[in-house]
């Protein structure tokens, strides 16, 4: 396991026309399993999920991100591909859809990347954006 600097830059749009920007750089760690890298971090008070986890489990064009604690959710990105989910948070539980438009992931057995993610989310049938998630590590 190796102490890795966490970048997080994430976008969403709704299809009103609102659009935000959270941007987060935090440590994690870093580590190769069974020909999967991880990547854990702690989330904080910037992007609403503080007192949650987040493991991402990436392999090739696919990447899994777990969050567990406050808010606890398990996504699946994969290009074309998509994913219903629950999303639990202590207000109740979101049914979530995930439509993944791509994927790009360039990881080093050193401990240092970048992922891409580009995504359609609709929450609950009600809430719908489209959101990109590029993430660095080293």
């Amino acid at each position: 396991m190796k102490d890795v600097m966490v970048k997080i830059l994430g976008t969403q749009k709704t299809d009103d026309g609102e659009s935000n920007k959270i941007e987060l750089t935090t440590e994690g760690k870093f580590y190769k399993k069974n020909n999967f890298y991880y990547v854990v971090y702690d989330e904080t008070e910037i992007s609403g999920m503080e007192g949650s986890t987040t493991t991402l489990k990436i392999k090739d064009d696919e990447v899994w991100m777990k969050r567990f604690g406050q808010n606890n959710s398990k996504l699946s990105f994969k290009k074309g591909d998509r994913y219903n989910t629950e999303y639990t948070t202590a207000y109740g539980n979101l049914n979530m859809e995930v439509t993944t438009q791509k994927v790009n992931v360039d990881i080093s057995d050193e401990g240092k990347g970048d992922l891409s993610l580009k995504y359609r989310l609709i929450i609950s049938n009600t809430m719908e954006s489209l959101n990109t998630l590029d993430i660095t590590f080293s």
